[in-house]
């Protein structure tokens, strides 16, 4: 293998001579002192080289880099001398992946959330730019994405080749449209990966497993925001990035709710939360100290509060605790979804609305936005006091349904 140090001294000689690296790659030391990365492959038997640039301008580890692409295009069955020729003949700046692909995301990225943006950006940048972002989309054939998606697979994110050639179609379909390319070949990789098996959020929904669920997590000797992370966590029945991205702007004592605005939701709509007054006295108690910050349950490491608590936080407690593959945080909502089902004392259209379950039909969304705000606030009440019936080892009252007037 070549060093930086030996590429440095190599003094030129009468005749050109070559540094071998490996698989191919070599520099090329010519008399007039030039230093030339190159990359000899075979293609149905007839030996090509690929020109990789000059040191030091190109740094071995580049060379190396861009080796270890054009290797697996090589591998897959692609000539990258004829890429590079095809390339020629469309500018620079059009039908290039990642050219279409910064189109794309601009032009989608207005609609989606937050951690939805950032997931399929990390995708993107970390997975597939590096080896397919300087192609032509019309020159990707189904063989090099292949051999792209199983580098991933090799490293054993099975979830993630299932996203990133998802990804892969959607941007080709968009460059279809679009007409930087006339086909799809990510379609011909259906069944070429081992599937990735979905894991259900996991959630204990019997309510004397429920009990020891609760005094489990309220009692929960870790961080205080940890701690208050799991009783608003069980008691508002937001999603966990629902609850962690809750600031303190959004709850008013006052009214007793906490307004959610909508590029904040999953399902992009606005969402109130009634508040009972459980709720009312943790987020009382955890005012006393986060209140200054931003956020209501802020990160550990940052003080001031402008950046909310870590995702991994509340599953890594439940782990500790012994839930690990019994309960996830998301599985509070389907705590609260089935217990609250079951005992048959709400409509479930309003048991859905406080889940913020989007109705797929605008104008019905918009009305059930507020319709059943009453009944949501009799849910709260009734699922705050259920909760401790439960975690206080009482008879639970579940033919009690505490009255509110309309309005």
């Amino acid at each position: 293998m070549l060093t930086d140090t030996a590429i440095r001294k190599a003094a030129p000689r009468a005749k050109p001579f070559k540094l071998s690296d490996s698989r191919g790659l070599y520099v090329l030391v010519k008399p007039n002192g030039s230093k030339l990365f190159r990359y000899d492959y075979r293609v149905a038997g007839v030996r090509q080289t690929a020109s990789i640039g000059e040191y030091p301008m190109v740094t071995l580890q580049a060379a190396r880099d861009e080796h270890g692409r054009l290797w697996a295009m090589v591998k897959a069955g692609t000539n990258p001398g004829e890429v590079r020729r095809l390339q020629k003949l469309i500018p620079d700046d059009e039908g290039t992946f990642a050219a279409v692909y910064h189109e794309w995301v601009d032009k989608m990225s207005r609609t989606w959330s937050a951690s939805h943006a950032k997931s399929t950006r990390d995708r993107f940048e970390r997975d597939l730019l590096p080896d397919l972002g300087r192609m032509k989309m019309v020159d990707i054939a189904a063989p090099v994405v292949l051999a792209v998606l199983q580098k991933i697979e090799k490293r054993g994110a099975l979830y993630t080749v299932k996203r990133a050639r998802e990804n892969v179609g959607t941007l080709f379909r968009y460059a279809i449209r679009t007409g930087r390319c006339k086909h799809d070949p990510s379609l011909e990789l259906r069944g070429a990966f081992v599937g990735h098996v979905e894991k259900h959020r996991a959630a204990i929904v019997d309510p004397e497993g429920v009990a020891g669920l609760l005094r489990a997590t309220w009692d929960y000797s870790g961080t205080f925001i940890v701690r208050q992370a799991f009783r608003l966590t069980a008691l508002l029945a937001l999603r966990p990035g629902e609850v962690r991205h809750l600031e303190w702007s959004e709850v008013d004592f006052d009214a007793g709710e906490a307004r959610i605005p909508a590029e904040k939701m999953k399902m992009r709509s606005p969402h109130i939360v009634p508040l009972a007054p459980q709720a009312i006295a943790i987020l009382r108690e955890t005012h006393e100290v986060t209140g200054r910050g931003r956020y209501v349950l802020p990160s550990a490491r940052n003080p001031h509060g402008d950046r909310p608590m870590s995702e991994a936080a509340i599953s890594a407690a439940l782990n500790r605790l012994g839930y690990k593959d019994l309960q996830s945080a998301h599985g509070f909502r389907s705590v609260f979804c089935s217990l609250l089902n079951e005992a048959g004392h709400f409509n479930p259209d309003a048991i859905e609305r406080q889940l913020a379950h989007q109705e797929r039909d605008k104008v019905r969304a918009a009305y059930l936005h507020t319709q059943f705000l009453p009944e949501r606030r009799r849910i709260m009440k009734w699922w705050a006091d259920y909760c401790d019936e439960l975690r206080l080892g009482r008879q639970p009252g579940r033919g009690k349904v505490v009255p509110f007037s309309r309005g």
